[in-house]
């Protein structure tokens, strides 16, 4: 009996590893497997294994074809400047020397774009804005000293020129195209180190910084991830085809280095500033003559907006554009020739490509309803007409360029009015003595905030009888003519 039981259990043991060891060869044999140490066994079918280094596969991003052909059209640009004199001030030359209120040369470096084989070269106003001279060094290290062709305060671009043939260049891309999450290239000179490359996403579109000191910025920016630093400003932002979609121009950084965080402008914006300043000398800055701001929750339950996006009016200018296309105050408006804007930029960055006599169809809500109409866009001074140089246009009064007063010179100087002679050419301001730098405040005993007003108060430049203003080192000046 007993012998009986021992031969059962033998058996009933023997069959039972028979199960296992086949039902371990069957689990063998699946292709699948689960990760070492994973308590929730993940399935990994149809896996290989593979070497851990990295060979572009097709579908995958490479960037090496669009830095190769932007890191060559990228200059270096550095500039040359004199600054001072300071204030006369007893005390500091006692500390500092007789030469410490004499001029002094600053040096300044930045980036730009070759954007022809003939030589033309985009960069930042800010890169140039108070150079003396201008020079360029190529990737090919040879060097040119670069005429200044225009420049844009209201959109920081400048045009420069060399002396040079059968340079290579970008082509211009198209910033509207530009996706969410879509890979960049920023090529720059960081630092002083030549020919950086730098890549990242794009993140954000149509972001102001108010960082333009400019009654007639624009600011729609292109935000990226792309490393940025102290000198890539007016370098080259790129897509993985090589084409340039903007010119880099700002970070926001609490140190003065790259924190996350780099924007461009688009270049929709700098083609026509470009083109302007090539053909005209001056920009065809086209307005519809609104004042704006962005839309908020209130404004939308308010009005009767089906999303808390769009420009409100909240101010239309007399015999302006609008007001003779029948826009009103507080009117939403949330188009531009079909293109959606969500903010305020959004809409100047679609006005910024018109010149004045343009058309364009403006839509806009009101009473919760959607109406478009047609826009001819004006210039400054309320017409249609190209302004030029000749003409005296742009900004120019008796011979110098004036721009409206930016916020740092109305906090250093404590005014909330006034323009800036930003450049000196022969004229009646020049003969006077007044100097590149100077703060007009009141010309005839009227205040003035922009060159418009100026070229006003003096019916056209026919009657100057006074002026005032603050030099560049703080100091009043003051002019009467008797006649």
């Amino acid at each position: 009996m007993k012998a009986k039981n021992l031969i059962s259990g033998l058996f009933m043991a023997l069959l039972g590893a028979a199960i296992a060891l086949f039902a371990y060869t069957k689990i063998n044999a699946k292709p699948s497997g689960t990760f070492a140490g994973d308590s929730s066994s993940v399935e990994i079918r149809n896996a290989d294994a593979l070497l851990t280094s990295m060979t572009m596969q097709e579908g995958q991003i490479d960037f090496t074809y669009a830095a190769e052909l932007t890191v060559h059209a990228v200059v270096h640009v550095r500039t040359k400047s004199m600054v001072g004199p300071q204030a006369n001030n007893p005390i500091w030359e006692y500390f500092y020397g007789d030469g410490y209120s004499k001029p002094r040369e600053v040096s300044g470096y930045g980036s730009g774009v070759i954007i022809s084989a003939d030589g033309y070269i985009i960069t930042n106003n800010h890169v140039i804005e108070d150079a003396e001279n201008v020079e360029v060094k190529l990737n090919d290290n040879r060097t040119f000293t670069a005429e200044i062709v225009g420049r844009d305060p209201s959109t920081d671009i400048a045009l420069l020129k060399v002396k040079a043939s059968g340079l290579p260049f970008v082509k211009y891309g198209d910033s509207d195209q530009l996706r969410l999450g879509e890979w960049v290239l920023a090529v720059g000179n960081p630092f002083n180190l030549t020919s950086t490359v730098t890549a990242g996403i794009v993140s954000a579109k149509g972001r102001s910084l108010g960082i333009l000191d400019n009654d007639l910025r624009i600011e729609s920016f292109i935000q990226t991830d792309a490393a940025l630093n102290m000198g890539n400003s007016g370098g080259a932002l790129v897509n993985t085809k090589g084409l340039l979609v903007g010119i880099t121009s700002a970070i926001v950084s609490p140190s003065g280095a790259y924190a996350g965080n780099s924007f461009a402008i688009p270049v929709t914006i700098v083609k026509k500033v470009v083109e302007d300043l090539k053909q005209y000398g001056e920009v065809q800055r086209a307005i519809i003559g609104v004042n704006i701001i962005e839309v908020t929750q209130e404004d939308a339950e308010k009005y009767k907006l089906s999303e808390v996006k769009g420009a409100r009016i909240t101010n239309v200018i007399a015999n302006g554009s609008a007001e003779e296309a029948g826009l009103k105050e507080n009117d939403i408006i949330i188009k531009v020739d079909g293109v959606s804007v969500a903010t305020p930029s959004e809409l100047q960055e679609q006005v910024g490509k018109h010149r004045p006599g343009d058309k364009a169809n403006i839509t806009y809500i009101r009473n919760g309803k959607e109406v478009t109409v047609p826009v001819t866009m004006r210039n400054v001074a309320g017409n249609t007409n190209v302004v030029t140089r000749e003409m005296g246009g742009g900004g120019i009064v008796y011979g110098a360029r004036l721009e409206s007063l930016g916020s740092s010179d109305k906090d250093r100087f404590d005014v909330d009015y006034g323009v800036k002679v930003t450049e000196l050419n022969d004229g009646k301001f020049k003969d006077l003595g007044i100097k590149k730098g100077y703060i007009i405040l009141s010309i005839n005993g009227k205040k003035v905030k922009s060159s418009t007003e100026v070229r006003q108060a003096t019916e056209n430049e026919s009657d100057l009888k006074s002026i005032e203003g603050i030099q560049a080192n703080g100091t009043i000046f003051s002019f009467s003519f008797r006649k």
